[in-house]
């Protein structure tokens, strides 16, 4: 049984950890034997119920398994052993998902598992791609670099997931910003104005006719309007979470106007980078394939790729496998033939990856340059426009008094 404990060493540091033992009196004894003072200590099962209740507390970030990669990679090369070089993680890990999990990595391994068979039992912390590639450094004796390929891999990915994200941020700042000023105004502003217009007796222009009636709605079926984006919202993400909707979403990601292109890239870049990372440590051609279709992201590019999967199976090359599609650049199927004929696949794919990696922080670049004005001016059209249509009307009336 795994105890959750906190203690004081003999130089009054406080630590916290986790301890394997049989009950709750053995684990305590054992730290004592370590001349630690023992301040609490409660089972996995006793532990917080705020972690099984809150899903997000256990969820792990990428960049927590980078840097876990890292040490990783910095602890086997000083020749500390799997066993002790685990636990060291999990007791210094911030993230409690990442914690939970290095703790069973460590009782697994204490218990004869392999360091790959005892992550393949955390999915949510290592992917197939992270345990395949773990197996293969294990069958070749080269487990540090491939803890140090796996820290670089997934730092490039977090930088390039980041880049995109962190563009999207701005822009959903300033929709959101126009909708709740938009909605403000027809709700509290445009219905004083308008018992201004309606008690002038004059005729309301048209575009003043229709802001009223906006405002109308808003005032009286606002409620309704509001429930009925919830439930659409809800309805979308069931519809996305189907295998059916997620594919349809998938295409018309890669058609968006401005962002499909980038999308495009970020998959190329995955697929190069993946290829790549994998076949230098060494793991089969068809299990890249077949791992890299699981991890890319993208239903369209899995169904490349495990139809690609199929033709090496027939003894078809990558190359002439991905000639058949046309999401697959011609340049890209050029390059790895090359690469095949020359027998250095891998460093073809790396130089594509960097490629594909740069023209998606461009593109990325090129779009918040893009975006940022064009939002600015939308919110300024828009708020100015709901202003004046009421304001001509009132100016009116204004000028007729006077």
């Amino acid at each position: 049984m795994l105890f959750n404990y906190v203690i004081t060493t003999k130089d009054g540091t406080e630590k916290r950890g986790q301890i394997e033992a049989v009950n709750k009196n053995l684990a305590i004894a054992n730290l004592q034997l370590r001349d630690y003072i023992v301040l609490s200590i409660v089972s996995d099962e006793e532990k917080n119920f705020l972690e099984d209740l809150i899903p997000f507390l256990n969820r792990v970030k990428m960049k927590d398994v980078v840097l876990m990669s890292k040490q990783a990679s910095t602890l086997f090369e000083a020749q500390v052993s799997a066993i002790k070089t685990f636990e060291l993680l999990g007791e210094n890990a911030d993230s409690i998902g990442i914690k939970k999990a290095l703790a069973q990595v460590t009782a697994d391994i204490r218990g004869g598992t392999s360091i790959s068979g005892a992550m393949s039992k955390q999915p949510n912390v290592f992917s197939d791609f992270y345990v395949n590639m773990i197996r293969a450094g294990e069958e070749s004796g080269k487990l540090t670099e491939t803890f140090t390929f796996l820290a670089q891999y997934l730092e490039r990915n977090y930088e390039l997931s980041s880049k995109t994200k962190n563009a999207l941020v701005y822009p959903s700042f300033i929709v959101f910003t126009f909708i709740s000023v938009m909605v403000l105004m027809l709700v509290k502003v445009i219905p004083q104005m308008a018992n201004i217009i309606t008690e002038s007796g004059q005729e309301v222009p048209f575009y003043t006719q229709i802001t009223l009636n906006l405002s109308d709605f808003f005032v009286n079926y606002g409620i309704f309007f509001l429930i009925f984006i919830v439930i659409a919202g809800l309805f979308i993400a069931k519809t996305l979470r189907s295998e059916s909707g997620r594919d349809k979403f998938d295409e018309v990601k890669l058609m968006l106007p401005g962002f499909g292109k980038l999308f495009h890239k970020i998959y190329l870049a995955r697929i190069a980078d993946n290829i790549n990372t994998m076949l230098s440590s060494g793991i089969p051609v068809i299990r890249t394939l077949e791992i890299t279709a699981d991890v890319v992201g993208n239903s369209v590019f899995e169904g490349i790729l495990r139809e690609s999967v199929e033709d090496v199976k027939g003894g078809t090359s990558i190359s002439e496998s991905f000639q058949k599609h046309d999401k697959i650049p011609a340049i890209m199927v050029q390059m790895i033939k090359v690469g095949e004929e020359t027998g250095s696949v891998g460093k073809i794919l790396k130089t594509l990856a960097r490629f594909y990696n740069k023209e998606v922080v461009n593109a990325v670049d090129t779009l918040i340059g893009m975006i940022e004005p064009a939002m600015i001016v939308m919110l300024g059209l828009g708020v100015g426009g709901l202003l004046m249509s009421v304001m001509v009307p009132i100016y009116n009336v204004a000028g007729g008094i006077s």
